[in-house]
């Protein structure tokens, strides 16, 4: 997760996304298809990857409500999910995943980890881009997150370190 636009949500997915297991599948909505349920079936023992969760259809895979229940339903032990979405925090993404899309706590809490990532210098020409936060997930009590900070980037020291 990211605010403002360009902080490089896709591109870290995508990255963390190339370290799988190279057997794992990895399919993307919209890339691979719109059919949910056949995505979820291929995504078995891999991935299935949500370009954007947003109300807007700005470009494909940008996906809202309906389409993100059945996908967070869809989510277990056999497919796994990777996710890009505009939020300044762990608290403001689980409401757009909960409230905003409606998905269920039980569905939600099957994120187990949210990374923020923030952008330095104008938002439309970044200089740079850190990974500032990254938060393990526990679970979701009334769409919000039981959160836990485990690694912050310190601004002063110009590192990454454990919280």
């Amino acid at each position: 997760m990211a605010v403002p636009r360009l902080a490089g949500k896709s591109t870290v997915l995508h990255a963390m996304a190339s370290e799988r297991p190279k057997k794992a599948p990895l399919r993307t909505v919209a890339e691979d298809g719109e059919d949910v349920d056949k995505l979820l079936a291929e995504s078995r023992g891999g991935y299935i990857v949500i370009p954007e969760i947003s109300r807007g259809a700005h470009a494909p895979g940008y996906i809202w409500g309906a389409p993100v229940r059945r996908i967070f339903k869809g989510i277990g032990a056999d497919v796994s999910l990777a996710v890009a979405l505009h939020a300044p925090g762990p608290d403001e993404a689980f409401d757009i995943i909960c409230r905003g899309c409606g998905v269920p706590d039980a569905d939600a809490s099957k994120i187990s980890l949210v990374v923020y990532l923030r952008s330095l210098g104008h938002w439309e020409e970044p200089t740079r881009r850190v990974v500032e936060a990254v938060h393990e997930i526990s679970g979701v009590r009334d769409g919000r997150p039981l959160a836990k900070l485990l690694f912050h980037w310190d601004e002063q020291k110009d590192r990454f370190t454990a919280a």
